[in-house]
C-alpha cells in the first residue's frame, strides 16, 4: 500500500509566508526559507510553495526565493503561482522545483496541461483546483479564489486527468483556514472519478481531521498550513497518530 503524504504549504505574498481564512484576512506566518528547512527536518513528505498573488499581480513566481528554498530541502518541492508557459516551468525546474502546480492558466488554456506533460512528464505536473459550493454545486474559482467560473469541480478534475496531469491539489475554499476538517464528501467523489493522486487541502485543525481525510475522504495526501506554521501540531506527532490508526506513513 502506498504511504499517505503530509505536505506543509507555504503560501507566499511579498516574499513572506502568509495564512488566511477562506482565502482572505492574511496574516504573516514567517520566513519561507526558514520554515521550509524546519519542515524538511521534521519529516514532511513534500513541500508546496504557492505564490498566491502572482496571477492577480500578473507577474511570474519569485524564482530567487524558489532557489533559496530548494537549497534548504531534500524532499520533493512543488511550486505554483503565475505559471503559464513551458518557459516558466523550465526556469522553475532549473531553480530546484521538482513539480509545478498550475491553476488559473490551466482553466484559461486547458491545452497547456497537455503541452507541459508532453515536455516535462506527468509526474511533474500538478493541477491545483480551488472550488467552493455555489447553489449546491462545487464551482471552480481562479486568481487565488477571487474569480468564480461556471466550471464544475468534478468535470474539470476528469478533464485534467485525461489531459495527463499527474496529480490534483483540491482546495475547498469553504473549508480553508477554518480548522473544521477537510471536504471529505467532495474528496470521496473525486477519488471515485479519477485515478491520479488527490491532495486534500483546506480545513486541517486536528490530527483526527487528517485521519478522517485519509480514511473517509480517500485522499492520497493532506496539505496544511497554519497548524504547522503556528506550531499547533508537529509533523512527527501527527504521523505517529496516523500510524496508530493503521494509516501507512513514512516515519
Amino acid at each position: 500500500m502506498l504511504t499517505k503524504r503530509i505536505i506543509p504549504c507555504l503560501d507566499i505574498k511579498d516574499g513572506r509566508t502568509v495564512k488566511g481564512v477562506n482565502f482572505v484576512e492574511l496574516r504573516d506566518a514567517g520566513d519561507p526559507v526558514e520554515l521550509a528547512g524546519i519542515y524538511a527536518q521534521e519529516g514532511a513528505d513534500e513541500l508546496v510553495f504557492l505564490d498566491i498573488s502572482a496571477t492577480e499581480e500578473k507577474r511570474k513566481t519569485l524564482a530567487e526565493l524558489v532557489l533559496r528554498v530548494a537549497e534548504k530541502v531534500n524532499i520533493p518541492f512543488t511550486v505554483g503561482g503565475g505559471i503559464s508557459s513551458i518557459e516558466d516551468v523550465d526556469m522553475l525546474l532549473k531553480c530546484g522545483a521538482d513539480k509545478i502546480s498550475i491553476n488559473s492558466s490551466a482553466v484559461k488554456d486547458p491545452q497547456l496541461i497537455n503541452d507541459l506533460v508532453a515536455k516535462f512528464g506527468s509526474q511533474c505536473i500538478v493541477v491545483a483546483i480551488d472550488a467552493k459550493q455555489v447553489d449546491g454545486r462545487w464551482k471552480v474559482h481562479l486568481v487565488g479564489g477571487k474569480v468564480p467560473t461556471e466550471l464544475d469541480l468534478f468535470e474539470w478534475a476528469k478533464e485534467v486527468e485525461q489531459r495527463g496531469a499527474g496529480e490534483i491539489l483540491f482546495t475547498s475554499m469553504d473549508h480553508d483556514g477554518t480548522k473544521n476538517g477537510f471536504a471529505n464528501k467532495a474528496l470521496t467523489k473525486l477519488s471515485s472519478l479519477v485515478n491520479i493522486p488527490i491532495i486534500a487541502s483546506g480545513g486541517a485543525g486536528t490530527k483526527q481531521h487528517f485521519i478522517d481525510t485519509f480514511i473517509n475522504g480517500k485522499a492520497d495526501a493532506a496539505l496544511a498550513a497554519s497548524v504547522f506554521h503556528f506550531k499547533e501540531m508537529e509533523i512527527r506527532d501527527l504521523k505517529e497518530e496516523l500510524k496508530k490508526n493503521k494509516i501507512p506513513v513514512r516515519l
